[in-house]
Protein backbone atom coordinates (compact mmCIF):
# COMPACT_ATOMS: atom_id res chain seq x y z
CA UNK A 1 0.00 0.00 0.00
CA UNK A 2 1.34 3.26 -0.93
CA UNK A 3 1.28 6.17 1.54
CA UNK A 4 0.50 9.72 0.69
CA UNK A 5 3.22 12.06 1.52
CA UNK A 6 2.79 14.21 4.54
CA UNK A 7 3.64 17.86 4.35
CA UNK A 8 5.45 19.73 6.98
CA UNK A 9 2.36 20.95 8.64
CA UNK A 10 1.37 17.42 9.47
CA UNK A 11 -1.70 17.41 7.24
CA UNK A 12 -2.49 14.99 4.60
CA UNK A 13 -2.16 16.21 1.08
CA UNK A 14 -5.44 17.39 -0.25
CA UNK A 15 -6.73 18.59 3.16
CA UNK A 16 -6.88 22.19 4.22
CA UNK A 17 -4.43 23.00 6.81
CA UNK A 18 -5.94 23.35 10.35
CA UNK A 19 -5.67 26.61 12.21
CA UNK A 20 -4.48 26.55 15.72
CA UNK A 21 -7.37 26.66 18.24
CA UNK A 22 -5.96 29.71 19.94
CA UNK A 23 -6.06 31.77 16.77
CA UNK A 24 -9.58 30.76 15.56
CA UNK A 25 -12.03 33.63 15.16
CA UNK A 26 -15.48 33.19 13.68
CA UNK A 27 -16.17 35.52 10.89
CA UNK A 28 -19.40 37.08 10.04
CA UNK A 29 -19.71 37.02 6.34
CA UNK A 30 -23.02 38.77 6.50
CA UNK A 31 -24.41 36.24 4.14
CA UNK A 32 -26.90 34.94 6.88
CA UNK A 33 -25.18 31.68 7.24
CA UNK A 34 -24.80 31.06 11.12
CA UNK A 35 -26.75 33.47 13.67
CA UNK A 36 -24.74 35.63 16.10
CA UNK A 37 -24.52 34.49 19.75
CA UNK A 38 -26.98 36.45 22.22
CA UNK A 39 -25.94 37.99 25.61
CA UNK A 40 -27.94 36.77 28.86
CA UNK A 41 -26.99 39.66 31.20
CA UNK A 42 -30.25 41.53 30.91
CA UNK A 43 -32.14 38.37 31.85
CA UNK A 44 -30.23 38.14 35.10
CA UNK A 45 -30.84 41.83 35.75
CA UNK A 46 -34.57 41.39 35.27
CA UNK A 47 -34.61 38.39 37.60
CA UNK A 48 -32.61 40.27 40.24
CA UNK A 49 -34.91 43.28 39.92
CA UNK A 50 -37.97 41.04 40.26
CA UNK A 51 -36.53 39.40 43.35
CA UNK A 52 -35.69 42.78 44.86
CA UNK A 53 -39.18 43.99 44.08
CA UNK A 54 -40.70 40.89 45.65
CA UNK A 55 -38.54 41.39 48.73
CA UNK A 56 -39.53 45.02 48.97
CA UNK A 57 -43.18 44.10 48.52
CA UNK A 58 -43.00 41.43 51.18
CA UNK A 59 -41.19 43.79 53.55
CA UNK A 60 -43.69 46.57 53.01
CA UNK A 61 -46.60 44.15 53.29
CA UNK A 62 -45.28 42.70 56.54
CA UNK A 63 -44.53 46.17 57.87
CA UNK A 64 -48.07 47.29 57.03
CA UNK A 65 -49.53 44.20 58.68
CA UNK A 66 -47.43 44.81 61.80
CA UNK A 67 -48.48 48.44 61.86
CA UNK A 68 -52.09 47.44 61.36
CA UNK A 69 -51.89 44.93 64.21
CA UNK A 70 -50.31 47.54 66.42
CA UNK A 71 -53.04 50.01 65.55
CA UNK A 72 -55.71 47.40 66.27
CA UNK A 73 -54.02 46.61 69.60
CA UNK A 74 -53.77 50.29 70.46
CA UNK A 75 -57.40 50.84 69.54
CA UNK A 76 -58.45 47.79 71.53
CA UNK A 77 -56.40 48.89 74.56
CA UNK A 78 -57.76 52.41 74.18
CA UNK A 79 -61.31 51.05 74.07
CA UNK A 80 -60.65 48.92 77.16
CA UNK A 81 -59.11 51.88 78.97
CA UNK A 82 -62.01 54.07 77.94
CA UNK A 83 -64.49 51.47 79.16
CA UNK A 84 -62.65 50.97 82.44
CA UNK A 85 -62.25 54.71 83.00
CA UNK A 86 -65.90 55.32 82.24
CA UNK A 87 -66.95 52.49 84.54
CA UNK A 88 -64.77 53.96 87.30
CA UNK A 89 -66.36 57.37 86.82
CA UNK A 90 -69.80 55.75 86.84
CA UNK A 91 -69.14 53.83 90.06
CA UNK A 92 -67.71 56.96 91.72
CA UNK A 93 -70.76 59.03 90.71
CA UNK A 94 -73.18 56.38 92.03
CA UNK A 95 -71.19 56.10 95.26
CA UNK A 96 -71.42 59.89 95.77
CA UNK A 97 -75.15 59.72 95.17
CA UNK A 98 -75.61 56.85 97.63
CA UNK A 99 -73.61 58.69 100.29
CA UNK A 100 -75.85 61.74 100.19
CA UNK A 101 -77.55 61.87 103.57
CA UNK A 102 -78.94 64.63 105.73
CA UNK A 103 -81.03 65.03 108.84
CA UNK A 104 -83.21 67.51 106.98
CA UNK A 105 -86.33 65.49 106.15
CA UNK A 106 -87.42 67.63 103.22
CA UNK A 107 -84.03 67.51 101.51
CA UNK A 108 -83.59 63.82 102.29
CA UNK A 109 -86.98 63.02 100.71
CA UNK A 110 -85.97 65.05 97.67
CA UNK A 111 -82.77 63.03 97.29
CA UNK A 112 -84.51 59.66 97.73
CA UNK A 113 -87.56 60.49 95.56
CA UNK A 114 -87.64 57.86 92.81
CA UNK A 115 -89.41 60.30 90.50
CA UNK A 116 -86.99 63.09 91.27
CA UNK A 117 -84.27 64.46 88.98
CA UNK A 118 -81.45 62.59 90.73
CA UNK A 119 -83.04 59.18 90.50
CA UNK A 120 -84.09 59.74 86.89
CA UNK A 121 -80.50 60.58 85.95
CA UNK A 122 -79.34 57.49 87.80
CA UNK A 123 -81.81 55.23 85.97
CA UNK A 124 -80.89 56.66 82.57
CA UNK A 125 -77.18 56.27 83.27
CA UNK A 126 -77.62 52.70 84.47
CA UNK A 127 -79.55 51.90 81.28
CA UNK A 128 -76.64 53.08 79.12
CA UNK A 129 -73.97 51.39 81.22
CA UNK A 130 -75.81 48.05 81.21
CA UNK A 131 -75.43 47.64 77.43
CA UNK A 132 -73.10 44.80 76.45
CA UNK A 133 -71.88 46.52 73.29
CA UNK A 134 -71.54 50.25 73.53
CA UNK A 135 -71.06 52.58 70.61
CA UNK A 136 -69.08 55.79 70.65
CA UNK A 137 -72.39 57.61 71.03
CA UNK A 138 -73.21 55.49 74.09
CA UNK A 139 -69.88 56.35 75.68
CA UNK A 140 -70.41 60.04 75.01
CA UNK A 141 -73.95 59.91 76.39
CA UNK A 142 -72.71 58.11 79.51
CA UNK A 143 -70.04 60.80 80.03
CA UNK A 144 -72.64 63.54 79.69
CA UNK A 145 -74.97 61.82 82.15
CA UNK A 146 -72.15 61.27 84.64
CA UNK A 147 -71.23 64.96 84.39
CA UNK A 148 -74.86 65.99 85.01
CA UNK A 149 -75.19 63.56 87.91
CA UNK A 150 -71.97 64.81 89.53
CA UNK A 151 -73.10 68.39 89.06
CA UNK A 152 -76.43 67.74 90.79
CA UNK A 153 -74.76 65.74 93.56
CA UNK A 154 -72.33 68.62 94.12
CA UNK A 155 -75.30 70.94 94.44
CA UNK A 156 -76.90 68.73 97.07
CA UNK A 157 -73.59 68.36 98.90
CA UNK A 158 -73.30 72.15 99.04
CA UNK A 159 -76.85 72.42 100.41
CA UNK A 160 -76.18 69.71 102.98
CA UNK A 161 -72.98 71.46 104.07
CA UNK A 162 -74.89 74.72 104.40
CA UNK A 163 -77.62 73.04 106.44
CA UNK A 164 -75.06 71.34 108.67
CA UNK A 165 -73.42 74.70 109.22
CA UNK A 166 -76.76 76.22 110.13
CA UNK A 167 -77.52 73.27 112.41
CA UNK A 168 -74.15 73.66 114.07
CA UNK A 169 -74.83 77.35 114.55
CA UNK A 170 -78.25 76.57 115.99
CA UNK A 171 -76.71 73.92 118.23
CA UNK A 172 -74.17 76.45 119.46
CA UNK A 173 -76.94 78.97 120.05
CA UNK A 174 -79.03 76.36 121.85
CA UNK A 175 -76.05 75.42 123.96
CA UNK A 176 -75.54 79.07 124.85
CA UNK A 177 -79.26 79.44 125.59
CA UNK A 178 -79.22 76.30 127.73
CA UNK A 179 -76.22 77.58 129.62
CA UNK A 180 -77.93 80.92 130.05
CA UNK A 181 -81.12 79.19 131.16
CA UNK A 182 -79.15 77.11 133.61
CA UNK A 183 -77.45 80.23 134.89
CA UNK A 184 -80.77 82.05 135.20
CA UNK A 185 -82.37 78.96 136.73
CA UNK A 186 -79.49 78.77 139.16
CA UNK A 187 -79.90 82.44 139.99
CA UNK A 188 -83.64 81.97 140.30
CA UNK A 189 -83.06 78.93 142.45
CA UNK A 190 -80.64 80.89 144.60
CA UNK A 191 -83.08 83.75 144.69
CA UNK A 192 -85.91 81.39 145.55
CA UNK A 193 -83.76 79.87 148.23
CA UNK A 194 -82.92 83.30 149.53
CA UNK A 195 -86.58 84.25 149.42
CA UNK A 196 -87.44 81.02 151.16
CA UNK A 197 -84.76 81.56 153.74
CA UNK A 198 -85.84 85.14 154.07
CA UNK A 199 -89.41 84.05 154.60
CA UNK A 200 -88.37 81.69 157.40
CA UNK A 201 -89.32 83.10 160.77
CA UNK A 202 -86.71 84.06 163.26
CA UNK A 203 -87.36 83.47 166.97
CA UNK A 204 -85.78 85.49 169.70
CA UNK A 205 -86.05 85.93 173.47
CA UNK A 206 -86.63 82.17 173.83
CA UNK A 207 -87.31 80.96 177.39
CA UNK A 208 -88.23 77.65 178.96
CA UNK A 209 -89.97 77.93 182.32
CA UNK A 210 -91.02 75.27 184.85
CA UNK A 211 -94.46 76.14 186.25
CA UNK A 212 -95.95 75.01 189.54
CA UNK A 213 -99.75 75.09 189.54
CA UNK A 214 -101.51 76.00 192.80
CA UNK A 215 -105.09 76.29 193.86
CA UNK A 216 -106.24 73.78 191.33
CA UNK A 217 -104.39 75.49 188.55
CA UNK A 218 -105.73 78.92 189.24
CA UNK A 219 -102.36 80.22 190.37
CA UNK A 220 -99.10 79.71 188.46
CA UNK A 221 -95.71 80.04 190.10
CA UNK A 222 -92.38 79.67 188.25
CA UNK A 223 -90.12 77.18 189.96
CA UNK A 224 -86.65 75.77 189.52
CA UNK A 225 -87.47 72.54 191.36
CA UNK A 226 -88.15 69.49 189.22
CA UNK A 227 -90.38 67.89 191.88
CA UNK A 228 -92.61 70.98 191.97
CA UNK A 229 -92.92 71.44 188.19
CA UNK A 230 -96.33 70.63 186.76
CA UNK A 231 -95.63 71.80 183.25
CA UNK A 232 -92.95 73.34 181.05
CA UNK A 233 -93.83 76.64 179.40
CA UNK A 234 -92.07 77.83 176.26
CA UNK A 235 -92.02 81.56 175.57
CA UNK A 236 -90.55 83.25 172.49
CA UNK A 237 -90.91 86.24 170.18
CA UNK A 238 -91.09 86.21 166.36
CA UNK A 239 -89.06 89.03 164.84
CA UNK A 240 -90.47 91.20 162.08
CA UNK A 241 -90.12 89.76 158.59
CA UNK A 242 -90.36 91.82 155.38
CA UNK A 243 -90.62 88.80 153.06
CA UNK A 244 -92.93 86.40 154.83
CA UNK A 245 -96.52 86.76 153.75
CA UNK A 246 -99.37 87.45 156.09
CA UNK A 247 -101.08 84.45 157.62
CA UNK A 248 -100.57 81.52 159.90
CA UNK A 249 -97.04 80.17 160.27
CA UNK A 250 -96.41 76.87 162.03
CA UNK A 251 -93.60 76.65 164.53
CA UNK A 252 -92.41 73.19 165.64
CA UNK A 253 -90.99 72.86 169.15
CA UNK A 254 -88.63 70.13 170.24
CA UNK A 255 -87.98 69.61 173.99
CA UNK A 256 -85.27 67.20 175.09
CA UNK A 257 -85.12 65.81 178.66
CA UNK A 258 -81.89 65.70 180.68
CA UNK A 259 -81.40 62.05 179.72
CA UNK A 260 -81.50 62.98 176.00
CA UNK A 261 -85.00 61.61 175.48
CA UNK A 262 -87.43 63.59 173.37
CA UNK A 263 -90.50 64.63 175.32
CA UNK A 264 -93.24 63.23 173.12
CA UNK A 265 -96.86 62.18 173.41
CA UNK A 266 -99.17 62.07 170.40
CA UNK A 267 -102.14 62.72 172.66
CA UNK A 268 -100.59 66.07 173.60
CA UNK A 269 -99.77 67.09 170.04
CA UNK A 270 -96.40 65.45 169.31
CA UNK A 271 -95.63 64.39 165.73
CA UNK A 272 -93.13 64.28 162.83
CA UNK A 273 -92.31 66.87 160.16
CA UNK A 274 -89.89 67.01 157.21
CA UNK A 275 -86.87 69.28 157.29
CA UNK A 276 -85.54 71.34 154.40
CA UNK A 277 -82.82 68.75 153.74
CA UNK A 278 -85.39 65.94 153.55
CA UNK A 279 -84.67 64.55 157.00
CA UNK A 280 -87.51 63.67 159.36
CA UNK A 281 -87.87 65.68 162.56
CA UNK A 282 -89.80 64.41 165.57
CA UNK A 283 -91.21 67.31 167.57
CA UNK A 284 -92.83 67.75 170.97
CA UNK A 285 -95.32 70.49 170.16
CA UNK A 286 -96.35 72.77 167.32
CA UNK A 287 -97.75 76.29 167.46
CA UNK A 288 -99.63 78.24 164.81
CA UNK A 289 -98.48 81.85 164.82
CA UNK A 290 -100.48 84.55 163.05
CA UNK A 291 -97.99 86.74 161.25
CA UNK A 292 -98.31 90.19 159.72
CA UNK A 293 -95.59 91.18 157.24
CA UNK A 294 -92.96 93.45 158.72
CA UNK A 295 -94.57 93.20 162.17
CA UNK A 296 -93.06 91.27 165.12
CA UNK A 297 -95.07 88.88 167.26
CA UNK A 298 -94.35 89.13 170.94
CA UNK A 299 -94.56 86.60 173.79
CA UNK A 300 -95.82 83.46 172.06
CA UNK A 301 -96.63 80.86 174.74
CA UNK A 302 -96.78 77.06 174.43
CA UNK A 303 -97.23 74.66 177.42
CA UNK A 304 -96.08 71.06 177.71
CA UNK A 305 -97.82 68.76 180.17
CA UNK A 306 -96.82 65.21 180.93
CA UNK A 307 -98.23 62.43 183.04
CA UNK A 308 -94.91 61.56 184.68
CA UNK A 309 -92.72 63.67 186.95
CA UNK A 310 -90.05 65.89 185.51
CA UNK A 311 -86.42 64.87 185.94
CA UNK A 312 -83.79 67.03 187.43
CA UNK A 313 -81.24 68.41 185.04
CA UNK A 314 -81.05 70.54 181.91
CA UNK A 315 -83.96 70.64 179.44
CA UNK A 316 -83.15 71.83 175.93
CA UNK A 317 -85.58 73.52 173.56
CA UNK A 318 -85.33 73.99 169.79
CA UNK A 319 -87.70 75.86 167.47
CA UNK A 320 -88.18 75.07 163.75
CA UNK A 321 -90.00 76.79 160.89
CA UNK A 322 -89.91 76.16 157.13
CA UNK A 323 -87.74 73.08 157.64
CA UNK A 324 -85.01 75.07 159.39
CA UNK A 325 -83.97 75.66 162.98
CA UNK A 326 -84.92 79.20 164.02
CA UNK A 327 -83.74 79.28 167.62
CA UNK A 328 -83.23 77.45 170.87
CA UNK A 329 -82.83 77.69 174.70
CA UNK A 330 -82.66 75.68 177.91
CA UNK A 331 -83.67 75.53 181.57
CA UNK A 332 -82.17 73.72 184.55
CA UNK A 333 -84.41 72.01 187.07
CA UNK A 334 -82.93 71.05 190.40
Amino acid sequence: MSQEPINQSGNNPGQQPQQPASTYRPQNTGSGNGAPKRSNTWIFLVIIAALLGACVYLFVTRSNETTQRELVTVERDSAVNTRDALNTEYQAAIARLDQLNTTNDQLNNEIKDKDGALQKLRSELQSVMSKDKKTAADYQKARDLIAKLNQRVSGYEARITELEGQNQELTTQNTSLNEENQRVSGENSNLSQKVKLGAVLHASNIRLEAINLKRGGKKEVETSKARRADLLRVRFDIDENRIAENGGKEVFIKITAPDGRLLSNAAYGSGVTTMDDGQQLSYTLSKQVNLTTNTPVRDVVVDWNQDSDFQRGTYAIELYNGGLRIGGGSVVLK
